[in-house]
């Protein structure tokens, strides 16, 4: 699943290469693409120029001249490729937008478990508006990070997941934040004390920063190809915590992969 450094990088380069660009003609492929102004689905994107790209949360979006908005929610699947116009689109492509640049930009779901949406108005998109300040936003300052916790109650590894306190970070993430922090994943955050707050916020900037540095020089212009493979702890159950050395434990449920070290995140697994 795209997380915040995925996209982030993915915003950075389309932000490089995008605007000014025209879109010369659009092909919908698939039923995802959703038009929230009535006409139909790409209709209101062709002959409009790319004037910006922007990213909150997990949520990307592609502002083009005339405030017309393309808003992307890639969920577990949903990637985005820079192609030649030359290249045959996959089976999994939903959406092609032929540019002025001579490449398309298109939009690949193996699942249409994403979601496109074309608005002029992007607090329209179904829960973009919801989501509470970005990950990687400024103003969310550990003070600020710190009350709005307060409102929360649970697991904290469910809490990092969820979108309305923080926005950007899925499962795979909130596994490297964790153990940077040396928190369990099924701490109660009632329970969390003033200092692990704090250090939960700093491994949190900290590990999404990096990340973003490393997505950098990794993926470049494949805006497709999603890296994990510099990660800790997430997806490596069974091998060497590379802190102390005991083997990483792995847990499974709802279709999502928990990793953690029991020795270095120490806590007990209760449900409620």
């Amino acid at each position: 699943m795209p997380e915040l450094p995925d996209l982030e990088v993915v915003r950075e380069f389309l932000s490089e290469v995008l605007p000014g660009v025209t879109v010369v003609q659009v092909g919908v492929r698939r039923p995802i693409v959703r038009d929230l102004l009535g006409s139909p689905p790409g209709a209101a994107l062709a002959g409009r120029q790319i004037v910006g790209v922007g990213r909150w949360g997990k949520f990307l979006w592609f502002d083009l001249a005339g405030g017309t908005s393309l808003v992307i929610n890639p969920k577990l699947t949903g990637r985005l490729a820079l192609c030649g116009a030359d290249e045959p689109p996959s089976a999994h492509t939903a959406l092609v937008l032929a540019l002025s640049s001579g490449a398309t930009l298109r939009y690949l779901d193996a699942k249409d478990m994403g979601q496109v949406y074309i608005t002029a108005d992007r607090s329209a998109v179904p829960g973009l508006a919801a989501q509470g300040s970005d990950a990687l936003d400024p103003s969310l300052t550990a003070e600020v990070f710190a009350q709005r916790l307060r409102h929360y109650r649970g697991e904290i590894k469910g809490i990092l997941t969820t979108q309305e306190f923080v926005a950007g970070i899925g499962s795979a993430y909130a596994d490297e934040i964790l153990f940077r922090a040396r928190l369990s994943p099924f701490c109660k955050c009632s329970h969390l004390c003033a200092d692990e707050v704090d250090g939960l916020y700093q491994a949190m900037r900290s590990v999404l920063e990096e990340s973003v540095a490393t997505l950098r020089g990794r993926v470049g212009s494949r805006t497709e190809v999603e890296v994990r493979d510099f990660l800790q702890v997430h997806g490596r159950g069974g091998e060497p915590c590379p802190r102390c050395g005991q083997a990483i434990s792995e847990l499974r449920a709802r279709q999502r992969v928990t990793s953690f070290c029991r020795r270095c995140q120490p806590g007990m697994l209760v449900r409620n």
